[in-house]
């Protein structure tokens, strides 16, 4: 967005001050969100969400694995992301590759609080089989087909969406004693029974953008441009904190943390609300 001249960008921070921003939101509001359940048939769950101009799609593979010998009861969770070439010019070669180590690492703390596990909104205790011996490990997958800003989110959503449309087999333990530690039991995986996946602990990613005085929800990529920094925010139906992560260069007082927190809090309840409402009625659609 380095084209931008300097009469549009003092209309960019205008509007955001004013609270009427160039497509007519407050600075609260959303764009439109559609999305889609099922959309990848050899995924486990899978799904495709588009806010405004930023089109991602996510992906559930479960494969049978062996538990950390530090986390022996839980099972694993891994996260992906490709930003295709073509959905932006910052994409291109390293650029792409930078961003989406970025995003997936800002992922794995919103989601599954970072390398401590400490307020994970994925329940990984059920994703075990056999104690230290089995485990489901979840394989997640996120693509960015174009880009116009809030990635996080929409990702966050879609990866939420995927979760929802995941069926796990049914595993049934035929042998578990085993005279060696190192031995494996023996599972038989069901090809018919399946559990789906609970995603009622799951977080919404809700990203506020300062720009100038005021921080914005789900913020346009001309809109993030000209902001100073941002926080993203993991919040479940319960209204418990999974996750932060910042970025931008400037620093933030932990006064507006605390407020940002608030708002975004507040804000979370809707989009909640708002992205059932879509995975219920993309899961009815891939029904009929």
């Amino acid at each position: 967005m380095s084209g931008l001249s300097l009469g549009e960008k003092n209309f960019i921070r205008g509007g955001i001050a004013q609270d009427l921003r160039c497509d007519g939101r407050k600075r609260l509001s959303y764009r439109p969100i559609h999305l889609d359940t099922g959309v990848i048939s050899q995924a486990n769950g899978s799904a495709r969400v588009r806010i405004g101009g930023t089109d991602v799609i996510a992906s559930v593979k479960a494969e049978l694995g062996r538990p950390n010998s530090s986390q022996p009861d839980k099972g694993k969770v891994s996260i992906h992301i490709d930003c295709s070439a073509t959905a932006a010019p910052i994409f291109q070669g390293k650029g792409g590759e930078a961003l989406s180590t970025e995003l997936a690492a800002d992922l794995q703390r919103c989601l599954l609080g970072g390398k401590s596990g400490a307020g994970a909104g994925i329940d990984l205790s059920s994703l075990s089989i056999v104690e230290g011996k089995v485990c489901w490990d979840l394989y997640i997958d996120g693509l960015v087909v174009s880009s116009d800003g809030n990635m996080l989110d929409a990702l966050g959503a879609a990866i939420k969406a995927a979760l929802s449309d995941t069926g796990i087999p049914k595993v049934n333990v035929i042998a578990a004693d085993s005279t060696s530690a190192g031995d494996q039991p023996e599972v038989d995986i069901s090809d018919e029974e399946f559990l789906q996946f609970d995603t009622s602990a799951v977080p919404v990613i809700v990203t506020l953008t300062k720009v100038g005085k005021h921080y914005i929800v789900d913020a346009t990529e001309e809109e993030e441009s000209q902001m100073s920094s941002a926080m993203s925010v993991s919040i479940n139906r319960k209204g418990l904190i999974c996750g932060l992560t910042k970025r931008g260069g400037a620093g933030v007082d932990p006064s507006i943390v605390l407020d940002m927190i608030s708002v975004a809090k507040h804000v979370s309840e809707n989009f909640i609300n708002k992205l059932d409402s879509e995975i219920a009625a993309a899961e009815a659609r891939e029904e009929e």
